[in-house]
C-alpha cells in the first residue's frame, strides 16, 4: 500500500510541475545558461585529447561563466512568479535563435509587457528599447523592473481606419517606399510614426519586435503604423546584414494583411504559432525592388 501511495504522489507531483507555465521560462533560462557553458567548453577544448586536460578545461570554463545581472534578475523574477511571457516557447525560440547570432545588438520592441525583462536579458550588453502607448502601464512595469528602458509613444491611427488606410496609401507619394524615409518628418503619410523618441530614428535596429500597440477594438491605435514604419526603417538600413522583424498576433486580420503588404511574404523566414519572422534586406540589396510598392 505504501508503494502505491508513493507512486501516486510522484505522478501527481510530476503532472503539477509540468502544468505550471513558469516551468517554460525556467527551462528556457536553463537552456540559455547550458548553451553558453557548453559553447565555452567546446571552444576551450580544441585539440585537447587527454582526460586530465579535459577536466582542467572544464573546471576553467565553469569558473569563467558568469551571468549578467539582468539575466540573474530575469531568472529569479520568472522562477518566483506565476506571471509568464505572452509568447509560447516555440514563438520565443525563433527570436532567441536570431538574438544568439546577432547579440549584442539593437533590439526595438513595440510593447511593454510581462515578457519585457526576458527580452532585455536575452540581449546582454545590447541596446533593448521598449515603446508603449499606456503611461500608467509603463509606471507599473518600471516600478517592478526599473532597469528596463521604455518610452511613452502616441499613435496617429485607429484600428477602425485600417481598411481605408491600406486602400488609399498608394495615392500619397510620401507613403511610397522611395519617399517614406526619413519617417521622422513624414507628416503627409498617416502610416508613418512621426512622434517617437529621437532614439528610434537615430538608431539602426537589428531586430524589431511588433507586439503592440493594442489592436483588438475599434478605437485602439492598431499596429498598422508600427508595421509600416518597421518596413521603412528596415529598407533604409545602412549597416551590414538584414533587419529581422518579428510580428506577433498574425491570427488577426489587420496584422496578417499589413504584414503581407509591407513586410512581404518573400521575406518571411520562419513562423510559429501567432508569430511571423521576416528578414528584410536594405533597398540597395533588393534586386527586384519595385518603385511604387513594398512587395
Amino acid at each position: 500500500m505504501r508503494k502505491t501511495k508513493s507512486t501516486m504522489i510522484q505522478k501527481s507531483t510530476k503532472h503539477t510541475l509540468l502544468e505550471r507555465p513558469w516551468c517554460i521560462v525556467v527551462a528556457l533560462a536553463g537552456l540559455i545558461a547550458g548553451a553558453v557553458l557548453i559553447t565555452s567548453f567546446i571552444r576551450s577544448t580544441d585539440n585537447t585529447l587527454s582526460l586530465c586536460s579535459t577536466a582542467k578545461t572544464t573546471a576553467k570554463s565553469i569558473a569563467e561563466y558568469t551571468a549578467t545581472p539582468i539575466q540573474l534578475q530575469s531568472i529569479v523574477h520568472y522562477a518566483t512568479s506565476r506571471i509568464v511571457p505572452q509568447q509560447t516557447f516555440e514563438e520565443v525560440s525563433i527570436s532567441l535563435d536570431v538574438l544568439k547570432d546577432r547579440l549584442p545588438c539593437n533590439f526595438l520592441i513595440f510593447g511593454l509587457g510581462r515578457d519585457s525583462l526576458m527580452w532585455a536579458s536575452l540581449n546582454p550588453g545590447g541596446n533593448t528599447v521598449f515603446l508603449e502607448e499606456d503611461p500608467e502601464w509603463i509606471q507599473a512595469v518600471l516600478k517592478e523592473v526599473p532597469s528596463l528602458r521604455a518610452h511613452h509613444v502616441q499613435y496617429r491611427t485607429q484600428l477602425s481606419q485600417a481598411d481605408r488606410l491600406l486602400a488609399t496609401y498608394k495615392s500619397e507619394p510620401k507613403c511610397l517606399p522611395a519617399n517614406a524615409f526619413p519617417i521622422r518628418y513624414n507628416e503627409k503619410c498617416p502610416l508613418a510614426l512621426t512622434s517617437l523618441p529621437d532614439e528610434f530614428y537615430d538608431t539602426e535596429w537589428d531586430l524589431i519586435m511588433v507586439d503592440a500597440p493594442k489592436g483588438y477594438f475599434a478605437t485602439a491605435p492598431g499596429r498598422m503604423g508600427a508595421i509600416f514604419s518597421a518596413a521603412v526603417m528596415a529598407r533604409n538600413r545602412k549597416g551590414a546584414g538584414t533587419t529581422h522583424v518579428f510580428l506577433h498576433d498574425v491570427n488577426r486580420k489587420v496584422e496578417r494583411t499589413y504584414a503581407n503588404e509591407f513586410l512581404c511574404k518573400k521575406y518571411k523566414a520562419k513562423s510559429a504559432g501567432k508569430l511571423w519572422h521576416f528578414e528584410i534586406p536594405n533597398a540597395a540589396n533588393m534586386s527586384d525592388q519595385p518603385g511604387d510598392r513594398f512587395c
